[in-house]
C-alpha cells in the first residue's frame, strides 16, 4: 500500500523541477539525508523507480511523471484549500509560485511585490528567474501558479494579461564609436566585447540562442550579477552591454553612459502574465494576479 504524505508531494516536486534531489531538498526545506530516505521510501511503498539518477542530476520516470502529475494536483487543492479557510483565521495564508522573466524580475516585480506582500503578511512568494519559453512549459505542466513572458512567445492555450512594456537597449561609453548611433542591429553589438549577466541567468541564454542564430559568437568580458554592475563597467570602457530601456535610463542619471536602441524586432519587450486558470487559484493567489496588473496599468 503507498504510503505518500503531504511532505513528500512537496518534495518530489521540488526534486523533479530543480533536476536535483540536493536543490529539491533545499527547496523543501529538508536535510539532503532526510530527502534522500524520503524519496527512496516513496520507491519502495510504489514497488518502482521514481527518478533516474545521472552524473548531470535527476529526471522521472514514466511512473515519476504520473506520480508528479498527480502531485501537482493534490498540493494545488491543499493551497486552495489553506486560502479558503484562511479568513477565518484573520487573513491570507499560503504560497504563490512565479516564473519570471529577467527583465520582469529586476525592473518592474520588485516595486509591485512588496506593496503586495506589506498588505498580505501570511503569504509568502516564490520567484524563479527562466526564460520565457521555459516559464510557458512549466506554468502549463503545473510547475508554477503565474509566470511573467516576454509577449512575442507562443502561451498556447493559458490565460494572459498585459503587465508592462519595455524594450532591450545597447548602453555604450560615451567615447565609444557607436555612441552617436541612433540604432544598432544586435549583430552589430557582437562584433564588440560585452558586458552581460551571469551565464545561468534567463537573459544571457536568451542574448545566446539570438546570437547563435545568426552564427555569431557572444564575446563576453566580464559577467556580473545586475544590470547597474553592468552599465557601471560599461561606463568604465570594459565592453557594451544589453539592459532593458529602464535600466538604461535609470542608471543614466548617475553613470556617463549612452543609450542606442536595437532594431531586432525581439528587441521590444511587451511583458504578459501568464497562467492556467485564473479562477482556479487561491483567493490571495488571484488577488496577487490583480494586483499586478493594476500596478502595470
Amino acid at each position: 500500500m503507498m504510503r505518500f504524505d503531504l511532505v513528500d508531494l512537496n518534495l518530489f516536486r521540488h526534486v523533479v523541477e530543480a533536476g536535483s534531489i540536493t536543490h529539491g531538498a533545499e527547496r523543501a526545506n529538508l536535510a539532503l539525508a532526510a530527502a534522500s530516505t524520503r524519496i527512496r521510501a516513496m520507491e519502495d511503498s510504489l514497488g518502482a523507480a521514481l527518478l533516474i539518477r545521472g552524473r548531470q542530476g535527476v529526471s522521472p520516470t514514466q511512473a515519476g511523471r504520473t506520480l508528479l502529475t498527480h502531485a501537482r494536483e493534490l498540493l494545488a487543492q491543499v493551497e486552495r484549500m489553506q486560502g479558503d479557510l484562511s479568513v477565518f483565521a484573520g487573513g491570507a495564508v499560503g504560497q504563490i509560485r512565479v516564473l519570471s522573466n529577467t527583465n520582469a524580475l529586476t525592473e518592474f516585480l520588485p516595486e509591485a511585490l512588496s506593496a503586495y506582500l506589506a498588505l498580505h503578511t501570511g503569504v509568502s512568494v516564490d520567484i524563479e528567474e527562466r526564460t520565457s519559453d521555459e516559464i510557458v512549459g512549466m506554468v502549463a505542466d503545473g510547475a508554477a501558479d503565474l509566470g511573467i513572458v516576454a509577449g512575442t512567445v507562443d502561451t498556447g492555450r493559458l490565460q494572459t494579461f498585459p503587465f508592462r512594456h519595455d524594450r532591450f537597449v545597447a548602453v555604450v561609453a560615451p567615447g565609444h564609436p557607436l555612441a552617436a548611433r541612433e540604432t544598432l542591429d544586435f549583430a552589430e553589438v557582437l562584433e564588440h566585447d560585452l558586458v552581460g549577466l551571469d551565464r545561468p541567468s534567463a537573459l544571457t541564454r536568451f542574448l545566446a540562442d539570438k546570437a547563435a542564430r545568426i552564427g555569431r559568437p557572444m564575446r563576453l568580458r566580464v559577467q556580473l550579477r545586475s544590470f547597474d554592475a553592468v552599465c557601471r563597467l560599461v561606463e568604465c570602457g570594459v565592453g557594451l552591454g544589453i539592459v532593458p530601456e529602464t535600466t538604461a535610463r535609470r542608471a543614466r542619471r548617475v553613470m556617463g553612459i549612452a543609450i542606442v536602441p536595437l532594431r531586432d524586432p525581439w528587441a521590444a519587450r511587451d511583458l504578459m502574465l501568464c497562467l492556467r486558470d485564473l479562477d482556479a487559484l487561491p483567493p490571495f493567489a488571484q488577488e496577487f494576479v490583480t494586483h499586478l496588473r493594476a500596478a502595470g496599468a
